[in-house]
């Protein structure tokens, strides 16, 4: 059984394209391009079901067609309209930190070289022009900017991360000094 902590969200299927069950892809990560995975994982009905990739084409940027295998007729695709679509974190772990999306961050630990353990990554805000990342901190909520130039290094097996935040912005209130 494939579990949560094992992959992370990188779009979503949204209507068949033709009648040969072709399926519309929006995506945030290209990151099935990237490297050598032959699947995607697809969440039914509160499940992760992996399906291999048939063949793929880009229409844009952020939108490609996908084949899966076994789906061809307009009927089974159907099947797939507004399903999300994950990717093995295994497989990202080897893109570099530029290469990933904010959301593969959901279910660190984040460490400040300063302040120490600042909470666990819960959630990614893209709502504003500043993305950040909502992190819990012994129930309370902390949020924090999601800035590559402020991540210092990665653990993937550990799923930790160590940040430098500018001085300032995390005031004493907010987070307990582990000196």
């Amino acid at each position: 059984m494939i579990k949560r902590e094992e992959v992370y969200k990188i779009g979503l299927f949204n209507k068949p394209h033709g009648i040969h069950g072709e399926l519309s892809f929006s995506f945030t990560d290209d990151v099935f391009d990237r490297v050598d995975c032959d699947y995607f994982i697809c969440l039914l009905d509160g499940i992760f079901v992996p399906f291999f990739i048939e063949e793929y084409r880009f229409r844009s940027d952020s939108t490609a067609l996908v084949k899966l295998e076994g789906i061809d007729t307009a009927e089974k695709g159907r099947m797939f309209t507004n399903v999300e679509v994950y990717f093995p974190v295994k497989f990202a772990e080897e893109s570099s930190v530029d290469e990933l999306v904010w959301d593969y961050f959901v279910g660190f630990r984040v460490i400040d070289k300063r302040h120490g353990d600042i909470g666990t990554v819960v959630e990614v805000d893209e709502s504003t022009i500043n993305t950040l990342f909502v992190l819990d901190k012994d129930g309370e909520e902390l949020l924090i900017p999601a800035q590559e130039e402020f991540i210092l290094d990665m653990d993937h097996k550990k799923k930790q991360m160590t940040v430098d935040l500018p001085e300032g912005l995390l005031s004493l209130e907010d987070v307990e000094t582990l000196d």
